[in-house]
């Protein structure tokens, strides 16, 4: 969905209940992932945790509501 005039060229959910639920499936997401780590070897738990730091990092700074410093 875009703005009136053509502006806010993202997509955006049609409804609430879209939203929600894209929050819900990311939440399971993480969920999963956090349980693969801690399923694994110390050692390869680091990397995993290490790993998902940086994708939630990259999240973040695409995230345009973030504030810039």
């Amino acid at each position: 969905m875009t703005l009136p005039g053509g502006r806010g060229r993202g997509t955006y959910p049609e409804r609430m209940d879209d939203a929600a639920t894209d929050h819900e499936d990311a939440k399971a997401d993480l969920l999963s992932r956090l349980e693969v780590i801690e399923a694994q070897p110390l050692a390869a738990r680091a990397a995993g945790y290490e790993s998902l730091h940086d994708a939630l990092a990259r999240r973040l700074e695409a995230d345009p509501s973030t504030p810039r410093r």
